[in-house]
């Protein structure tokens, strides 16, 4: 018989989980038969904007290392509703169709930190031999932080402790599958980014306060959470914006407040607490942005009726920025993203500061050149928006969940170690510090040794308690020799065999700075240099740039061989509307690592790399000027019968072009020219 009622979808799930040994009320339960824990991570995820409810899936199962969600739908039609890009998150989409239901509820259960990865299943049909079982990985509460997996249309994969470990096993992400998914979050971000920035110009916010209005506004939206992580109070939603226009009531000095509020919680520092809240009152400054206005047309489809211009550009980062934070792809550098974007109006390129920031699929990629893991001790003492703290800690808690097992007591001590004291960062500028700050504690509360002032003033004890053995650097351009000063303090500072790595204008490495390079090579070894794209900042500087590799602590051997290589095709191009995929820049970044192990010994494709070319292992002089790929690559300058018959060939056609030019010119004389 034809299925006249959802009911009937929901009588076929549970004779599936008989199936598989699966009893009610002891391995799944139905809508909010679920645990106080559960409840608590499906909070406002009712669609509703308030605090209280909480989504109910039509199924769900506890008893496993991640939970699991089902939502059903009556009529093989409403399984699934998407575009080209995806599935569609649109109120009726998840009111309507029961995959992207199911996706919207584990989104909203990551997005509330109790999960960090879920589950959905979608489920719809017409009659027992009509009926289909989409299954997703959900790792992220990004629109696209989601991995459809095809192979899987039954629950059998529910039936035991060991056929779930194995399908876990297959459904989580490849390094392939991460490295995308930094890509398309970077894009994905760098587009809200400019609709934002259009959003604040159009309110009359100037491009230096935008990013403090970003990094801000996202604070204020976490629960306040003291640090034992005890629940105190909840974070700002769009609904506590009001527009009422009493002086400690406006809606700017809400989102003050909370921030206030948040980092009392947390037990911040005073020092550190009163430099970010001098930079975020910018915020609460002028009154007349807490006026009710016309919406803007970017987010006139998100409130009814007039709106304050703070609480427009609160909806907008809490839609399109906060909603997806964590699935942003784990080395992602969100405030760093957003302050690229501003900066081309706050700056112009950012020149005359020097600040150009590093890419985050660069900085994973140094990251793990290093050989970062779960007990490196990392330092960055140009910290900027906090890049590279943020891929090393992303890389060393995958090595720690790796290690110990994802979600074990012994991981989650580990991730508290490398968050609380194994990142180390340093920042001069009071904006960027704010920025960096913010960023580590977004990402968990990595702030704990983000430090205010000069790298090269700080007390002697900073470096000598944290006993670094990394450092990673993208120093600010405009320093003295391009910035090399900081890796020779740096690598100073370094545990003797550690290691460091630096990108920089590659002037610096060829006689720019003379008399700082000598100074490295005395004490530490240049392992590697490696050359980078010349688009690789565009569009906020046009720089040539590579990457020296140190071991810190020992004299540089001249006796002994330095790798070079050549990475400037690393398979993007860069332009001003973004970048584009020209050649397996996946793969590519990839193997540039396995090529830094293993030289011209490195197992990597052969269409896409001729080893031969782009990797020279040469040696270098004291004089501290020859650190760059061009100054060792060896040019073959003998002729061969190709080269010949070119040659010849372009004579003689340069010869018939200049003969048919004169009898044209004798020709237009002729005609009285």
């Amino acid at each position: 018989m034809k299925w006249k009622l959802e009911q009937d979808v929901n009588d076929w799930v549970k004779v599936q989980f008989s199936r598989y040994g699966l009893e009610k009320l002891k391995d799944y339960n139905e809508e909010s038969g679920m645990s106080d824990y559960m409840k608590e991570a499906l909070k406002g995820s009712a669609k509703t904007d308030t605090k209280t409810n909480f989504g109910k899936p039509d199924f769900h199962v506890e008893k496993y290392r991640l939970p699991v969600i089902i939502e059903n739908k009556l009529k093989l039609s409403k399984l699934v509703s998407k575009t080209k890009s995806g599935v569609k998150f649109d109120d009726k989409s998840i009111r309507s169709y029961a995959v992207n239901g199911a996706l919207y509820y584990a989104r909203n259960m990551i997005a509330s930190e109790k999960y960090s990865e879920v589950i959905a299943i979608g489920i719809a049909g017409d009659d027992e031999q009509n009926v289909k079982v989409s299954v997703y990985y959900v790792f992220g509460s990004a629109p696209t932080a989601y991995k459809e997996l095809e192979d899987v249309s039954s629950f059998s994969f529910l039936e035991s402790e060991d056929s779930f470990n194995n399908f876990y096993k297959n459904a989580t992400l490849s390094e392939e599958e991460k490295h995308r998914l930094l890509i398309d979050s970077k894009e994905t971000l760098n587009k809200y980014a400019k609709k934002l920035n259009k959003l604040m110009h159009n309110l009359n916010i100037t491009a230096p306060q935008r990013v403090l209005y970003v990094s801000g506004m996202l604070l204020s939206m976490q629960d306040v959470v003291d640090i034992d992580g005890t629940k105190i109070d909840n974070g700002l939603i769009p609904g506590d914006l009001k527009g009422i226009q009493a002086e400690n009531k406006r809606d700017s000095k809400e989102v003050v407040n909370k921030i206030d509020e948040f980092l009392s919680a947390r037990q911040i520092p005073e020092n550190k607490k009163k430099l970010m809240l001098a930079s975020f009152k910018e915020i609460s400054k002028d009154s007349q942005r807490d006026e009710l206005a016309d919406t803007d047309k970017e987010v006139s489809k998100l409130i009814d009726g007039k709106a304050s211009a703070t609480k427009q550009i609160f909806v907008f980062i809490y839609e399109y920025i906060y909603k997806s934070i964590d699935g942003l792809g784990g080395s992602l550098d969100v405030m760093g993203e957003m302050y690229s974007e501003f900066l081309k109006y706050a700056l112009g390129d950012g020149k005359e500061l020097g600040i150009v920031l590093t890419p985050p699929y660069v900085t994973k990629m140094m990251a793990q050149i290093l050989n970062i893991n779960k007990d490196s001790r990392v330092m960055d003492l140009a910290t900027g928006s906090a890049g590279f703290l943020i891929a090393s800690m992303e890389v060393m808690i995958n090595d720690a969940n790796k290690t110990y097992g994802k979600g074990t007591k012994e991981a989650e001590k580990a991730i508290q170690q490398i968050k609380k004291h194994n990142l180390l960062g340093v920042e001069l500028n009071a904006e960027m510090y704010t920025l960096a700050t913010t960023n580590m504690i977004l990402r968990g509360d990595g702030s704990s040794k983000i430090e205010k002032g000069s790298a090269f003033n700080r007390p002697e004890s900073l470096f000598t308690d944290f006993k670094g053995n990394r450092i990673l650097l993208n120093p600010p351009f405009s320093f003295e020799g391009n910035g090399l000063p900081f890796i020779a303090y740096g690598l100073d500072k370094l545990e003797k065999g550690g290691l460091g790595a630096i990108i920089i204008q590659d002037s610096a490495g060829a006689g720019k700075a003379v008399d700082i390079a000598k100074e490295i090579l005395s004490k530490h070894t240049l392992l590697a240099s490696i050359k980078m794209p010349v688009d690789l900042f565009v569009p906020m500087a046009g720089v040539q740039t590579s990457i020296y590799i140190f071991e810190a602590g020992t004299p540089h051997d001249y006796d002994k061989p330095v790798k070079f290589i050549d990475f400037r095709n690393d398979g993007y191009k860069r332009a001003k509307r973004g970048i584009t995929e020209i050649d397996n820049p996946v793969q590519r970044y990839q193997d540039i690592v396995k090529i830094y192990k293993a030289g011209r010994s490195a197992k990597v494709s052969t269409k896409l790399w001729n080893l031969d070319d782009v990797v020279v292992e040469d040696f270098i002089t004291d004089k501290g000027n020859d650190w760059n790929f061009d100054q060792h690559v060896k040019i073959d300058i003998t002729p061969t019968l190709s080269d010949f018959k070119k040659t010849v060939s372009d004579y003689l056609s340069w010869e018939v072009s200049k003969v048919l030019k004169d009898d044209s010119l004798e020709d237009d004389e002729s005609l009285g020219k």
